[in-house]
Formats: structure tokens, C-alpha cells, sequence
């Protein structure tokens, strides 16, 4: 299949994982560092005007002593050395433990230990490990995995570059007991919502040493979760903004039997603790939000309120002509859609076949369903601006008349997102009529032909396909969606002024209004669990004429002006990935450059 190269692959549960040997490849390609590498890392780390000590924190208890010392040695070994260890065992019965950090505390005087005299559990030996920090970060480490040589390195630059951080993340991937690294795991940039499903802020997970003094460090009885608890409960005390990702590999996670990086079955007490606090939070931060099974046993779902009377939602469909599937399309909603307080607003754009307009006529007679007429040269933007005048609801729905409902759930789904306060509008899950993936999302730039404005995430993947860490599964927040099927607040539509109709009457106004919300400070979601099928330009037919490919080459062209900087690259898919299929292959090379070659370019440009 197209998406598919040879770097990434489904496994039997759909899950799609970077194959074995080419990550190694990229290893010894991209993320290794030579003996110039260190000493430029050493000459970078003397300029930086801000050294804040690191307290790494890392509780103890019975593990196997060779993992203990991989694990201390890591951070002995780290590149940027203004740092501290502070490590509580929590009453180990191995009497290696004790021998060990006794050994190593003795050998660094940054090495701080404590031994605990009863078991607490980890929450308990954290907060145990943390009472012993006074740096001005703190970052944490379990007792059998690595820090790569460079991680607080990389962590301190993060820190200089933006002074007013409070949390910091890393990518991460798995080590085996050989030593061999698999499995890696390129984040977005903050994604509020894949967070919510997922914990895809640990590991590497680094806070600011007040935020956690603020929130009491770790609670007990969250124990399996206490990392995702400890961010979560952070997150008041923040902005979106202070929240940073490093996409670089700053964690290895060790991958031994009965670890949680095996699989979650391994401590299923771990999702149940983290379906526990995400429920705490969101249900503080928005009352009436509720936990749900997800689609995959491992992750999280929110079910977002809607509020009792339902906000009517104006439902707005395009048309010309086509009649058997604008049928088809409100027959699905007709017939499937379980929330209740709707209407639908056909808008007639110059349609001359008599079926569809005898369709008008017979149509208009349920109540729930009205007709307009758009009598001017078809323009999706000023269609769509127009019957949002028109319409009644406090709630938009923007549907192509070429869609088909699936979940009967998808609209109490969408608009449960879209009355979250800080949401701007909220994308479907759309397939092809081959029950492939048509939409997952947009990303921006990339695609295979140079100046491409932007695709979908997620393209002709199969239905059930778990895809890239979930990501097809999960409610994950993207720079935009398609127009094929958005919900947005009438107010907020009509804050940034709709789609831009003037110069983007056809394609790429979708783009360009949710980059318009997001330049106001709101998300754009897109959600799994509204499913539509998507007959594509079913009605307008494709954009293959000459006049149509002219014009949506200007189109195109008037967003790479507009937007530049946003297309360079999108804050939601990894630089590390590659981006002609945005399909979470390997980038060959990757599109980041290292912080200390980044340095040395700027001194050689001063220099000349």
C-alpha cells in the first residue's frame, strides 16, 4: 500500500511500529555522537548564561543490581554536569540495594541517598527522593532505565532558549535486556488532548522544582499513574506555552519482563490508576466530563458534557444537483443521529436537475430540514459564510453533501468538543467507501509534490488500524481539519470572521480558518469517535482541469504567503518523522538540527 515503506509496519493488533533495523540504521545515522560532538556539547554548555542545577530523582526498590548501576551510571556519565542524584530506596530487602548506593555515594558527592525504613510504595519513596532535591528543575528516573549522555544537556539548552519553561518532555524508546533500543516514540508538540489518552509526557518528564512544591509532589494511592498524576495536577499551574518538547531521544525505557514497556498487561494496575486521575482532572476542569473505555484497551477516552437543553446545532450542507447522495447524506443523519437538537440547512447552489429539485420540495416537509438558495458561481466559503447568517443554531456543522453518517454518536461527540472553552473547531474520522482512512487529521506542509500546502494524517490506513502510538484511535489535537465535516461555535465562527471567501473560494479555506483559531489561542481537535463515510467531490467532481488545477495552485499559493511559518513545520507531528507521507516513517535525514552544531555556525558567522 502507499503509506506503507519498509521503516514502519502494523503488527497483528494494527498498532504501527518503526522497524527494528532501520531504526538502528537511524541510530548510527542520526543519534550517535562522535568524540567532536562531545567536545563542541562541553564548548556550547560554557556559553549558556543560565546552568540551573538538575535534581534528578529516582526511587529504589529491588531491582536487579547490573540495571542499578546502567541506571546511576547514565547520569554520571551525563555531558552537562551541574546536577544532582537524589535517590530513596524504599526499604529494599536485596541487600545489594544498600551496598550499591552506599558505593556510589561515596564516590560523587552529588549523589544524595536516603533509606527509607518501611516500604511506601512509589509515590511514597519519590516524594522520599524529592524532599532531597534543591534544584531549580527536577527531573525523574526510574531505577532501571537511561538517560543518553547528552539528556540534560539537551534539557539545559531547552531551558536557556526559554527562560519562563515549567515543563519539559522528551521523545523516548524502549532498550532491551541486550542493550539493543527499539521502539520509538517522536511526539507532538503539547497536545492537551493525546495527553488526556495517553501518557506521552513521560519519558523524559523534567518540572520545575516550585510547581512541584506547590502540588505537594506525588500522592499516595495514585501509585502506577504517579507520573501522569503529578503532570496533571501541574497543569494548573502553567500555561500552554511553558510547556516545552525536546524531539530528541532523552529516555531509554527498559524493556525487561514484568515492566510496563512489555506491555501494559504487565501492570494492569497502571491503567486503572491513570484512568483514575485523568477522570480527577478533567472533571475539575470541566464538571460533567466523564471517563470511557477507549477503543484500545491501553489508553483513555473523555466524554466531554453537553449541556441540558442541547445547544441547537445548525448543520450546513452545499449542494448542486447530485440528488441520490445529498439524499444519502441526510438520510444518514436523519436516520442515525442520536442527538436531537438539530437542524439541517441545504443550501441550493444553482441546481437545475428536476430530481433535485423536486427533492427540495419533498424534503422541506420534516421540520428538522430547510433549503436556501446560493445563486452565484460556486464558492465553498461565501456558500458556507452565508448560511451561517442564515441559520438559528449556536452550533455550526459544516457537512459535505457527499458524507454518510456512521456513529450515531458523531454529533453529541463533536459538540461535546466544541463547547470545551478553549476549542475552536473539531474534525471527524473519515473514510473512504473502501473502509480506508480518508482523514485523520491535517498536517501541514510536505506531500509529494514540492509547495504542498498540506495532507491528511492517517490516508487510506485501514479502519480498525491503531496506527502510530494510537494516534488513530485516539483524540488528539492537529493543526486543522477538513470542512468535509467541522463543528465550531456559531461565536467563534463568526469571531474570526468565517472562511475567507474572497480569496480562497474553494479549497484551503478549512486550513486557513483553523489556523485563524489557533492564532487566537484555540485548539483544533479531531476525534475518532464521530465516523462518517467520505465520498470524495462526489457532486463537484475533482480538480484535474486545467482552470481548476490554475486556480487551486493560486489558492495554494496564497496560503504558503499567508502562513509560511506555520508550514515550515507542523507543531504536531515530529521533525524526526518523515514528511512526504506524513506517515510516521523515519525522517532520512530529520528535519532538526543539533543544538551544538547550531552554535558552532552562529561563532563561524561571527567570525567571518
Amino acid at each position: 500500500m502507499l503509506y506503507l515503506k519498509n521503516n514502519i509496519s502494523p503488527n497483528n493488533e494494527g498498532i504501527y511500529r518503526t522497524n527494528p533495523n532501520e531504526y538502528q540504521r537511524w541510530i548510527q545515522s542520526f543519534d550517535t555522537l562522535t568524540e567532536s560532538d562531545r567536545t563542541q556539547i562541553k564548548e556550547h554548555i560554557k556559553t549558556f548564561k543560565h546552568q540551573p542545577l538538575i535534581s534528578v530523582v529516582m526511587p529504589v526498590y529491588n531491582v536487579d543490581e547490573k540495571w542499578l548501576r546502567l541506571a546511576i551510571d547514565s547520569v554520571l556519565n551525563q555531558l552537562y554536569t551541574h546536577w544532582e542524584f537524589c535517590i530513596a530506596d524504599d526499604a529494599s530487602p536485596a541487600p545489594h540495594i544498600k551496598k550499591v548506593l552506599e558505593e556510589y555515594a561515596a564516590k560523587d558527592k552529588r549523589i544524595k541517598v536516603v533509606f527509607r525504613p518501611t516500604n511506601g510504595h512509589i509515590s511514597e519513596s519519590s516524594n522520599s527522593a524529592l524532599a532531597l532535591a534543591t534544584g531549580e528543575f527536577v527531573a525523574l528516573l526510574d531505577h532501571d532505565d537511561i538517560l543518553p549522555e547528552y539528556a540534560l544537556y539537551y534539557v539545559v539548552n531547552e531551558i536557556n532558549a526559554h527562560p519562563d519553561v515549567d515543563l519539559i518532555y522528551s521523545d523516548e524508546d524502549k532498550i532491551d535486556e541486550a542493550g539493543t533500543r527499539f521502539d520509538p516514540y517522536f511526539k507532538t508538540e503539547w497536545n492537551l488532548d493525546l495527553f488526556l489518552g495517553q501518557n506521552m509526557f513521560s519519558h523524559l518528564g523534567v518540572f520545575r522544582r516550585s510547581i512541584l512544591e506547590k502540588i505537594n509532589g506525588f500522592r499516595k494511592g495514585r501509585e502506577g499513574s504517579q507520573d501522569y498524576d503529578l503532570t496533571l495536577r501541574s497543569l494548573p499551574h502553567t500555561t500552554p506555552e511553558r510547556i516545552r518538547h525536546i524531539p530528541k531521544i532523552l529516555y531509554h525505557w527498559r524493556a525487561i519482563e514484568g515492566s510496563t514497556a512489555r506491555g501494559i498487561d504487565a501492570k494492569m494496575y497502571a491503567f486503572e490508576a491513570a484512568r483514575k486521575v485523568i477522570g480527577e482532572y478533567v472533571e475539575s476542569t470541566n464538571p460533567g466530563a466523564k471517563m470511557q473505555n477507549s477503543t484500545i484497551s491501553v489508553h483513555h477516552r473523555v466524554v466531554w458534557p453537553v449541556p441540558n437543553p442541547a445547544p441547537l446545532v445548525s448543520i450546513i450542507i452545499p449542494t448542486k444537483n447530485g440528488m441520490e447522495i445529498l439524499k444519502r447524506a441526510v438520510d444518514s443523519i436523519l436516520e442515525k443521529t442520536t442527538y436531537s437538537n438539530y437542524e439541517i440547512m441545504i443550501v441550493n447552489n444553482q441546481s437545475d436537475d428536476p430530481a433535485t429539485i423536486s427533492y427540495f420540495k419533498e424534503i422541506v416537509k420534516n421540520p428538522k430540514v430547510h433549503v436556501m438558495d446560493y445563486n452565484k458561481p460556486f464558492n465553498y466559503a461565501a456558500i458556507n459564510n452565508e448560511a451561517v447568517k442564515a441559520v438559528k443554531g449556536e452550533v455550526i456543522c459544516l457537512l459535505n453533501n457527499d458524507t454518510e453518517v456512521i456513529s450515531p454518536d458523531w454529533l453529541t461527540e463533536m459538540v461535546g468538543q466544541a463547547l470545551r472553552k478553549d476549542v475552536g473547531a473539531v474534525g471527524a474520522k473519515l473514510y473512504f467507501p473502501d473502509n480506508t482512512i480518508q482523514h485523520g487529521g491535517v498536517v501541514l506542509g510536505g506531500g509529494y509534490f514540492k509547495g504542498t500546502v498540506a495532507r491528511h494524517f492517517l490516508i487510506r490506513m485501514p479502519r480498525n488500524t491503531q496506527g502510530y502510538f494510537g494516534r488513530a484511535q485516539l483524540v488528539h489535537d492537529v493543526s486543522a481539519v477538513t470542512a468535509a465535516c467541522l463543528v465550531t461555535r456559531r461565536e467563534i465562527y463568526q469571531r474570526v470572521g468565517g472562511m475567507d471567501e474572497k480569496e480562497l473560494k474553494v479549497a484551503y479555506n478549512d486550513i486557513d480558518f483553523c489556523l485563524r483559531l489557533r492564532q487566537k489561542g484555540l485548539l483544533i481537535v479531531w476525534t475518532p469517535y464521530a465516523e462518517l463515510y467520505h465520498h470524495e467531490s462526489a457532486t463537484r467532481g475533482k480538480d484535474d482541469t486545467a482552470e481548476r488545477i490554475e486556480r487551486l495552485n493560486g489558492e495554494a499559493a496564497v496560503v504558503r504567503m499567508r502562513w509560511s511559518a506555520q508550514l515550515r513545520e507542523d507543531p504536531y507531528y515530529s521533525p524526526n518523522l518523515d514528511m512526504i507521507r506524513a506517515n510516521f516513517e523515519l525522517a532520512f535525514p530529520p528535519r532538526v538540527e543539533k543544538p551544538w552544531q547550531s552554535y558552532e555556525k552562529l561563532e563561524k558567522k561571527k567570525a567571518a
